[in-house]
């Protein structure tokens, strides 16, 4: 085993090596993580990203867009046979099309390979030609993301964690009951441990539909074809004994199992190769679902960004071998849902969430920013005035009923503690506001030639994560 694991790393070695001399004498690669909590808007982002770097007409924000240096931009073959294309043409369509609605959601990892063909900067323009620049784009499911904190833990330290978070969360009520009773140290039986995971999963599947982040582990939640295998049946036990042949001792060697078979293999594979990093959360929806959700996504930030601070103490520093994520960006999205005078206040929240690892990661050399943006713009801003005094409001059509309506969601604070800090102290809901959260529809699009899809702020985080590499 040891042997394999050096051997390994030197593999994986070399072929960074020989990406980067590829990428100084010939084409270079920019490899773009896109990730983020489930609901974010990964699908969308990458569409519209995509989308906007093809006709880019509304990205004056990008350097290399706006000065035209990016003279073509095409989608060709990914590098990597085995992995599933990012469906952007069925993406858009759905975006943009007579009648448009949300793509599906991400349940699997994919890939797309954007080339960009870029004229250099300066007196170097005139001397040589356009050269062409990949873009290489991979996206993989929220809920995947979440197990990367379980590389950390042991068996013992995750049940104890989870179940401390689920002792106060109603959506677990039915697995807490599966528990009395129950003796972990008592012979392993699988039609018992077969429902004791079962029900883990219908309190992961509850708890995220009320807004939770921290949901573990993540492939319980998009199993594909690893459904009813051993290595996705297990579930947090209270502390106890653990004999051999044990209820307690097999969960404890499935849960290190599922580390070593499911997730090691998945981020060795697909975090080898990151250049640039974009976390995409939705604080509004945290916010909307109170204070213990807010919490909880602070909590999981922390986690999840811990593993891509780029100096030697990340605990992924082992499986990444040595690759350096040099820029993270942390994005807020859906800003369309507040009116634009709200916008700073919300990217301070999303810096405020992810302070521990941001100062984590620039310490370590990483440049990192926070901002808020909309992929895809949904609604229109409006001003109305009542009782004499004007209100700004948002205006889209509703995606459950189909209806034009407009919305003012409640004033952000200026300072992110008003926030934070009863969410941190265990608040059940909030003393000074109410922020309402209302799912709007993408609106019909007529788009001018030249044209991507309307966004907020998507052009500031491409020239962020790209725009040095043009």
């Amino acid at each position: 085993m040891v042997i394999g694991a050096i051997a390994d790393r030197v593999g994986r070695g070399i072929e960074g090596a020989a990406q980067g001399v590829s990428g100084l004498f010939f084409e270079p690669v920019i490899r773009l993580g896109v990730t983020g909590p489930s609901r974010a808007g990964k699908t969308v982002f990458i569409t519209s990203l995509v989308a906007n770097l093809l006709e880019r007409g509304r990205m004056p924000g990008l350097e290399a867009a706006r000065s035209g240096r990016i003279e073509a931009a095409f989608l060709q073959p990914q590098p990597d046979d085995t992995v599933p294309r990012f469906d952007f043409e069925d993406h858009l369509a759905a975006l943009t099309g007579p009648a448009p609605h949300w793509p599906d959601s991400t349940r699997s990892v994919s890939e797309l390979r954007l080339s960009l063909r870029v004229r250099p900067k300066g007196l170097l323009g005139g001397l040589k030609g356009p050269r062409t620049v990949h873009l290489d784009i991979v996206d993989y499911p929220g809920e995947w993301l979440l197990d990367l904190g379980l590389l950390e833990q042991d068996f013992a330290s995750w049940s104890r964690e989870a179940l401390a978070r689920a002792e106060s969360r109603g959506e677990a009520a039915a697995y807490r009951a599966a528990l009395e009773g129950l003796d972990p140290s008592a012979r392993l039986e699988e039609p018992v441990a077969a429902a004791l995971a079962r029900k883990w999963t219908a309190y992961l599947t509850a708890a995220r539909e009320a807004g939770y982040s921290d949901c573990t582990p993540g492939r319980f939640l998009l199993p594909g074809d690893l459904e009813g295998s051993p290595v996705l049946t297990f579930a947090p036990l209270p502390p106890s004994e653990a004999p051999r042949g044990s209820l307690a001792r097999e969960f404890a060697r499935r849960f290190e199992a599922y580390k070593a078979q499911v997730v090691k293999p998945f981020f060795r594979a697909h975090f080898a190769r990151i250049d640039r990093q974009i976390v995409l959360v939705d604080a509004l929806g945290a916010i909307h679902a109170g204070p213990r959700a807010l919490e909880d996504l602070r909590q999981a930030l922390s986690g999840i960004l811990g593993a891509f601070r780029p100096g030697r103490s990340a605990f992924l520093s082992g499986l990444l071998g040595g690759k350096r994520v040099d820029r993270i960006l942390f994005a807020a999205t859906k800003a369309d849902h507040l009116h634009h005078s709200q916008h700073d206040r919300l990217a301070q929240i999303m810096g405020a969430l992810v302070a521990d690892a941001r100062r984590r990661a620039d310490f370590a050399g990483a440049e990192t920013q926070a901002m808020a943006i909309a992929a895809l713009r949904a609604t229109v801003e409006e001003t109305h005035t009542v009782n004499g005094a004007e209100l700004n409001l948002v205006r889209g059509t509703l995606l459950d009923s189909g209806k034009q309506a407009a919305l003012h969601p409640g004033d952000l604070p200026a300072d992110p503690s008003a926030l934070l800090a009863p969410a941190k102290q265990g608040a059940e809901r909030w003393l000074d506001g109410d922020f309402g959260v209302m799912r709007f529809a993408p609106a019909p699009l007529s788009l001018r030639a030249g044209d991507g899809p309307p966004h907020i702020r998507l052009d500031r985080a491409a020239e962020f994560l790209l725009g040095d590499r043009l």
